[in-house]
């Protein structure tokens, strides 16, 4: 390989060729890829016909070495491994060489210094990648010496060299290494606790090489025959203290400290590192940098440690530091180490095939508690990858340590501050502990069942149910075999927070049994899957049905457990009752399966199991409910019966049950809120209209006003805690999965925003409490005074003053206690508004269901004006967040459930009058309005009420009116009677809903201020095209009368929308319809006339409405050949562009020579600007370039403004050109397209942009006659500049690739 190819032979071989090298500069990874690839193959194919091929490409690749770009560099590293790997005659030697010489430490330039250091390292880097490396021992040899001069650069190449030297060791031979390198390396070994390159290098060769780095030898490199000995303890935690600190911002664990643990596993002296290096040395460094690397080696550590010495430093100090750290990075912007090390563990267990490893691992970070309550969140997801046998011993121990805590296991910490504010005494911290830490256990328990990534069996998950309810509600007496529950009891009684807690994690957990689907392998299970059967066991049992059943048991063996709180006489019978129900309702439902004796019997089971949580309520609700079920379910006949012999009428049972269903939705749970939607979707079938009344009575707005019949919500589960808080909530994490309370969950968000709502003569009352009590003070000290019997107070004696003194401590004592009344007052109305919205939220779930299921039925159009009255109420109330969204879920339920609803009841000829009086009603009150917004829900249901009596069978018809068919329609077209006849009414009355809407469009047309928009009558006429001849009349009228401009350019619009509906030429004759294009036109025609100056917007929008309009009925007119004359719309047309201002409007302007070119006139190519001749005084040389950089003359600002010579004369007015074209002129001046000089023009001349808006651009210096001259005259300066640097960069383009083809 000798001689430098031929490069103009190379450059015209192949273009292909030389992209390669310019494809592995680019940025892009898949291009460089697909360079690499490329560049390959093309050698192979060519190689053998040209010698000088390789040569070229490897003095190419040494080149791209030092590329100044980063990513440049990898890629031609990676590309010249490839090569040298595919062409072995490539000696290793020969490229080394052309590296030391391109990239010559000694000979660069300052400059370039950074560049020559990367060469090198990527240069050695792909000789290394190559894989020829240990073959050729003296290239190996001169590689490892670069590598070594490399290291002392760390400011530019960091631990590069050193790293890229110990992956050369792990790859050559054990012989090589002994043989070659271990001489040249022995300098770098003997200084191993120098550095973490060196140290690393070390560890690599007693990992590698260990016959070679034996004890004796590293008795004579280190004087210690082990690297991790008490005498090197120092020295290595210095050099692990250095690695934490250089690899800070990579936030990753520092290869040499995984190393050097490795390496004390290997010699036998883990407990030593790690007790006296970590825990002793590195750890109390107390910088960020050291702790994360202990944290790192903590997590990194689990798949390489036994059983026992996992246990050892799960106990140990770097846990415990962990601990305070995740404590601490609670506070906003700290750097949170948590989610790295879940990410560990999960790793961990995810690859770890031992459950003792992964229960001890599991365990130790549940002990890892501050005040008890564990640092690890309650659903932390890393259980999802524990075996089997490792989760069932997992739920043991949790439930172990809930009877049996252990707080002596724990790793307890606390943080500085929290050991600074510490009050507590001993027992009383060790109790509060205990209950923190069975909060989280109980938590963990229920996270465990309700985890979908699990593979739960029903088994283990009916298991937590049953602890969780019975150690909720039940204590153990005597241990029975029959309950597994009492085998154990707690050594430390459960308090009753604890009891709270496991109590409202139950519920949770009974409300994801009711809608998870079956569990298990099962044929049954998989069958329920499919048919979405949720719920239910794989036997087909309801989850809550198996908690009564063994509630039941319970109550039933009072020998061995007992109730925490018994049931009374009452509470027990309301129970057995339930059951008997129940199985009476089970016996029912397998005879025939229906969906009235499902809800019922879903139902009872609600409420009975609710029983033990707040008694009194359920009793009376169970009351009812079976007072409800009998009825329900008796015969027919039995029901007139008791009827006729009471003489009184009784409600329905559906009537009741809604009674029960807003008695439970009072109650602020999760599980209670779900299920009475699922039951009042099995039964709304069966609505009357006092059910729905009772229902409706809820949302009515006035009743907010009523303190005595508003519905007041009482959150029993807050009052408790209240009255026994659990103290240092704020330390738990978030994650609190075990509650089931919904509510009080958004209390806390929109309380502040509830503060507002104090009505404003609150400030009235406190003035004038203010000056009540001034009068009382006054009143004591002049008595004071009096019993003096001197004004001075120097006479006053200690008698008096002590009275006084008396007497206003105990006025100000009173005004205290009368303030703090009042604020107590205003706080409990505050909660209680805040319930009552809450309540009304969840009651609108119900009037969904009911919109939803049953969209046929009757009773739908009595909660149009309902929801209309909430929709008003809340739109004029206070905007806070949760009147927000009442609003919001209101105004949704109104327009998808009920407006846009696909069925509607089909039969409404019985009320058809009372529909028509409801249309005519929600009209008027839309019209009414003060806000658009509520008008359009308004006119909205009245659009609904208008589809439902228009698609129903009239009274007097006996069958369904359809839509007419095409070819019947067709063929109406050409008959003179009208069609209005064959159009579909069904049950509407046209002339009433006429009269209606012809009101309420009048309103809009000719009112200023109107509530309606028009959008609400083009959804009209566009829903409803029956409703557009009876209307048209007063929409072409409006066209000229409108109140303003905005209403008459919404008559043209409302008018056009018309025009194009097909229907609505069906119903009419033929002469009807020229008619009407004809005074259509005329009124165009005359409203243009009218306009005048375009000064503001609403003028421009009108004529553009107007323009928009003639051009459909000029359309209309040619294309149906319509006997309407024309001929006063050119010369309206004349007038228009003759009007001040009207070339402001691209839009306009293109509408207005749309609506000439329909009446046969073209719009005129504007003349090209001339060159004209300048005076020879302000003539230039032709020739003369300007310099670059400089602006021309009329750009520079303060010559921006004038007119340059000729201007005047070339630009034309724009009511000259439309008065031209209207004449036929043929020399008017192009209409101009370039834009981007118009807006130039716009800025530079202010008011009269309209204008020279049309004009040629403005005179340019004359240039000298040549080809095309006219054409170069009126090119734009930017073109002209733009092309030029084209040129010039194509030249420059050119003349680099000429140079770097050669090479």
């Amino acid at each position: 390989m000798e001689g430098p190819p031929s490069s103009s032979r190379l450059l015209g071989q192949s273009r292909q060729f030389l992209d390669f090298f310019w494809d592995l500069a680019k940025p892009e990874q898949e291009t460089r890829l697909e360079a690499t690839e490329g560049l390959l193959g093309y050698l192979r194919e060519n190689q053998k016909k040209d010698e000088d091929l390789l040569k070229y490409t490897l003095k190419r690749l040494v080149v791209g070495l030092g590329a100044t770009r980063e990513a440049s560099r990898p890629a031609f590293s990676l590309a010249l491994a490839q090569v040298l790997q595919a062409f072995e005659e490539i000696p290793l030697l020969t490229a080394l060489e052309q590296i030391k010489e391109k990239y010559n430490l000694s000979k660069v330039k300052k400059k370039l210094f950074r560049n020559a250091l990367f060469g090198n390292f990527f240069g050695v880097l792909a000789l290394f990648q190559s894989g020829r490396l240990a073959k050729e021992s003296k290239a190996l040899l001169e590689c490892v010496q670069v590598l070594q001069s490399l290291s002392e650069h760390h400011a530019h190449l960091k631990d590069l060299p050193r790293k890229t030297l110990a992956d050369i060791v792990t790859e050559i031979p054990e012989a090589v290494f002994e043989e070659v390198l271990f001489s040249i390396l022995e300098d770098d070994l003997t200084e191993a606790f120098s550095t973490p390159g060196q140290l690393y290098l070390l560890l690599v060769g007693i990992q590698r090489f260990p016959r070679v780095l034996r004890p004796e030898k590293l008795k004579v490199l280190l004087g210690t025959s082990a690297v991790v000995t008490e005498e090197n303890i120092p020295r290595l935690v210095e050099v692990l203290k250095m690695a934490a600190k250089t690899e800070r911002k990579d936030r990753v664990l520092p290869t040499v400290g995984l190393d050097l643990m490795k390496v004390s596993l290997k010699e036998g002296t883990f407990e030593l590192f790690w007790e006296e290096a970590v825990e002793k040395g590195l750890l109390t460094d107390n910088t960020g940098p050291c702790s994360y690397m202990c944290y790192r080696l903590l997590g990194s550590a689990f798949p390489l440690l036994s059983l026992s010495q996992l246990k050892t430093i799960l106990q140990g100090e770097v846990m415990r530091h962990y601990g305070i750290h995740v404590v601490s990075a609670k506070l906003p912007n700290r750097f949170k180490f948590a989610p790295e090390m879940e990410a560990l563990v999960g790793s961990f267990l995810e690859g770890c095939s031992d459950p003792k490893k992964q229960l001890a691992v599991m365990i130790g970070f549940s002990t890892l508690t501050n005040h008890g309550y564990p640092v690890v969140p309650s659903f932390w997801k890393v259980v999802r990858h524990l075996l089997p046998d490792a989760l069932l011993n997992y739920i043991s121990w949790l439930k172990s340590m809930f009877l049996t805590p252990d707080l002596d296991s724990c790793v307890e910490f606390a943080t500085k501050r929290q050991q600074q504010n510490e009050k507590k005494k001993n027992s009383e911290l060790t109790e509060h502990c205990v209950t923190r830490l069975r909060k989280w256990l109980i938590a963990r328990l229920v996270g465990i069942a309700e985890n979908p990534q699990i593979k739960r069996e029903e088994e283990f998950v009916a298991d937590i149910a049953r602890f969780c309810f019975f150690h909720a509600f039940f204590k153990t007496k005597k241990p029975t075999s029959k309950i597994s529950e009492t085998a154990a009891i707690p050594s430390v009684p459960l308090s009753a927070p604890s009891r709270t807690v496991t109590a409202d994690s139950f519920f949770s957990l009974l409300q994801h049994l009711n809608t998870m689907p079956a569990l298990g392998e099962s044929v049954e299970a998989e069958e329920m899957r499919k048919k979405h059967l949720h719920g239910l066991t794989a036997n087909g049992e309801p989850w809550i049905y198996l908690a009564v059943q063994y509630a039941n048991t319970l109550l039933s063996d009072k020998k061995h457990v007992e109730a925490v709180a018994p049931f009374s006489e009452e509470e027990q019978f309301a129970w057995d009752r339930m059951l008997q129900t129940v199985e009476a309702l089970r016996r029912r439902e397998q005879k025939g399966l229906t969906l009235k004796t499902t809800a019922f019997q879903h139902l009872l089971l609600l409420v009975g199991i609710h029983l033990f949580k707040s008694p009194a309520e359920c009793v009376n609700l169970l009351n009812d409910l079976q007072n409800c079920t009998k009825r329900a379910f008796e015969e027919k006949h039995k029901k007139k019966t008791s009827a006729s012999a009471s003489g009184e009428e009784e409600p329905e049972w559906v009537e009741v049950i809604v009674e029960v269903l807003l008695s439970l939705l009072a109650q602020s749970s999760a599980l209670i809120r779900r299920v009475c939607k699922s039951v009042f979707a099995l039964v709304c079938q069966h609505m009357t209209e006092a059910a729905l009344q009772l229902i409706l009575d809820v949302l009515d707005p006035q009743q907010d006003q009523d303190e005595e019949s508003a519905v007041v919500v009482v959150e029993e589960a807050q009052k408790k805690m209240k009255k026994k808080p659990l103290p240092d909530e704020s330390d738990d994490d978030s994650g609190k999965s075990s509650s089931d309370e919904d509510s009080s969950e958004d209390n806390d968000s929109e309380s502040d925003d509830a503060r507002m709502d104090a009505p404003e003569t609150d400030s009235e009352a406190e003035g004038e409490a203010d000056e009540n009590f001034r009068a009382m003070l006054r009143n004591v000290l002049q008595a004071g005074n009096a019993l003096g019997g001197d004004d001075s107070d120097e006479d006053v004696d200690d008698e008096t003053m002590m009275s006084l003194d008396k007497n206003l401590s105990a006025l100000f004592a009173e005004q205290q206690k009368r303030t703090q009344a009042k604020k107590d007052e205003k706080e409990k109305i505050r909660k209680e508004k805040i319930l009552r919205r809450e309540f009304k939220i969840k009651v609108l779930d119900l009037v969904e269901v009911f919109l939803t299921k049953q969209p046929e039925n009757p009773l739908v159009f009595r909660v149009i004006e309902p929801l209309l009255s909430v929709i008003e109420q809340s739109m004029s109330s206070e905007s806070n967040k949760q009147e927000q969204d009442y609003l919001r879920k209101t105004a949704d339920i109104f327009t998808n459930s009920l407006c846009r609803s696909k069925q509607y009841c089909k039969n409404v000829a019985p009320i058809r009058e009372e529909l028509h009086n409801q249309l005519e009603s929600l009209v008027k009150r839309a019209c009414r309005q003060s806000d658009s917004t509520v008008a359009l829900y308004c006119f909205s249901a009245s659009l609904y009420l208008c589809r439902v009596l228009k698609g129903n069978v009239g009274s007097n018809e006996g069958a369904p009116v359809t839509a007419q068919p095409k070819k019947k329609q067709k063929s109406s077209e050409g008959s003179d009677a009208p069609a209005a006849q064959h159009l579909p009414v069904g049950c509407l009355d046209l002339e009433r809903v006429t009269a209606v809407y012809k009101e309420a469009l009048n309103l809009f047309l000719t009112k200023r201020k109107s509530p309606l928009t028009g959008s609400m009558f083009l959804d009209l006429f566009e829903r409803h095209p029956i409703m557009c001849k009876p209307l048209i009349a007063t929409v072409v009228k409006s066209i000229t009368e409108g109140a303003r401009q905005p209403q008459q350019a919404q008559a043209c619009l409302l008018l056009q929308k018309a025009l194009q509906t097909r229907d609505f030429k069906l119903s009419f004759s033929e002469q009807q319809w020229e008619e009407l294009i004809r005074e259509s036109v005329q009124q165009v025609t005359k409203t243009l006339k009218m306009v005048g100056q375009f000064k503001i917007k609403v003028d421009q929008e009108k004529a553009i409405k107007c323009l928009e309009l003639l051009n459909c009925l000029i359309k209309m007119v040619t294309k149906q050949e319509l006997p309407v004359q024309l001929t006063e719309v050119p010369i309206a047309m004349q007038v228009l562009g003759q009007q001040e201002g009207f070339g402001k409007s691209t839009r306009l302007t293109d509408l207005y020579w749309n609506v000439m070119k329909l009446l046969g006139f073209t719009r005129p190519a504007k003349e090209k600007a001339s060159a004209q001749a300048k005076p020879p005084t302000e003539t230039e040389p032709p020739l003369k370039r300007k310099k670059k950089g400089f602006l021309p003359a009329t750009k520079i600002r303060k010559n921006r403004k004038k007119a340059l010579p000729g201007h005047s004369q070339e630009t034309g007015a724009k009511s000259s050109d439309v008065k031209e074209t209207v004449v036929g002129a043929e020399n008017a001046t192009p209409a101009g397209k370039k834009k981007k000089r118009k807006n130039k023009k716009n800025r530079g001349e202010g008011g009269e942009e309209g204008q020279a808006s049309e004009s040629g651009p403005p005179a340019k210096k004359p240039s000298r006659p040549a080809v095309g001259a006219k054409e170069k005259e009126t090119q734009n300066p930017k073109e002209k500049r733009r092309r030029r640097r084209n040129r010039k960069k194509g030249k420059k383009a050119g003349t680099q690739l000429a140079k770097d083809g050669p090479d």
